[in-house]
């Protein structure tokens, strides 16, 4: 091995160099500004406001988190944003398969003109004042399933699903009609456990969807009762910010402003660290099917 590289030409070597080199720089811009959210999240407010704080807190201090949880309505938000996770998700990627599975059939009639409808409202949309109307007809506004009825299809995952599914050999559908069996049994019994890397992709996708959204929450629930993790984070992060504005502005209030240990920005990395912990906890059992789900699903033979 050894000789062989020292006989690999000069642009060779120069090549690899620089792919090292732009590998290196990319997981550095990923990970040194995580550890600087890391560092200020841990870090006392007012202290790291002073500035020097980078990958590394200067006072090793849990007010921000303390800041963050302890608002009453914590628990029930964790509550709401796991329930739209794992439901929504489930269902989500569940439902979009058949869906696929069906579309994927060359027999099945007007095929085409479907997978041209489904491809269609990727291009296009109602706009969000006619979509809230539908919602709120359809008795979904304040109310828990606003977080999953509405997500349960997604036209890009359908095709990606379509796309992996046309790439299974018919023979084994084929084969498994002869044995007696239905289209849901081939379904749930071929066709999934053959497309678990899609599968962990797309559902990985959902969960980071559902997890991560906070508008959801904010313009189509009223009830602080029903509103998940980030909606709740946000409205937080807000209220120290127009806190912080007020007593500046207010006279004769720097004293107060001193004895403020948790400002907007460090309850911003603070939120950060809570919100992003679990899918980073739950992204390793997925990554190895990640980057094989993504060239399956999107490449046709």
């Amino acid at each position: 091995m050894g000789n062989e590289f020292y006989k690999t030409s000069t642009s060779e070597k120069l090549f690899k160099f620089i792919n090292y080199a732009l590998i290196v720089a990319l997981c550095l811009s990923i990970i040194l500004p995580f550890l600087n959210i890391t560092a200020l999240a841990f870090n006392p407010g007012r202290d790291a406001e002073r500035g020097g704080i980078y990958f590394w807190p200067r006072i090793w201090s849990l007010e921000n988190f303390e800041k963050v949880f302890e608002s009453s309505n914590i628990a029930t938000a964790f509550g709401i944003s796991i329930f739209r996770t794992v439901v929504g998700t489930v269902a989500s990627v569940f439902l979009t398969a058949m869906a696929a599975y069906a579309l994927k059939s060359k027999t099945i009639p007007g095929g085409k003109f479907l997978t041209m409808l489904v491809f269609f409202t990727m291009l296009f949309g109602g706009g969000i004042i006619p979509y809230y109307m539908l919602l709120k007809s359809l008795y979904l506004t304040n109310n828990i399933w606003v977080y999953v009825i509405p997500g349960l299809y997604s036209a890009w995952n359908l095709i990606i699903f379509r796309t992996f599914f046309q790439q299974i050999h018919v023979s084994l559908e084929e084969s498994a009609r002869i044995d007696g069996y239905n289209d849901f049994t081939i379904f749930t019994r071929i066709i999934l456990p053959l497309s678990r890397p899609v599968l962990a992709v797309i559902a990985l996708f959902n969960a980071v969807g559902h997890w991560n959204d906070w508008f959801t929450g904010a313009f189509y629930v009223r009830s602080a009762n029903l509103r998940p993790l980030t909606t709740l984070m946000q409205e937080m992060l807000m209220s120290a910010e127009a806190m912080r504005e007020t007593l500046e502005q207010a006279a004769g209030s720097y004293h107060l402003i001193d004895r403020i240990q948790v400002t907007g920005n460090s309850l911003k990395m603070a939120m950060i660290i809570v919100v992003v912990t679990p899918i980073i906890m739950i992204y390793p059992f997925v990554q190895r099917y990640f980057a094989k789900g993504i060239m399956i699903g999107s490449m046709k033979e």
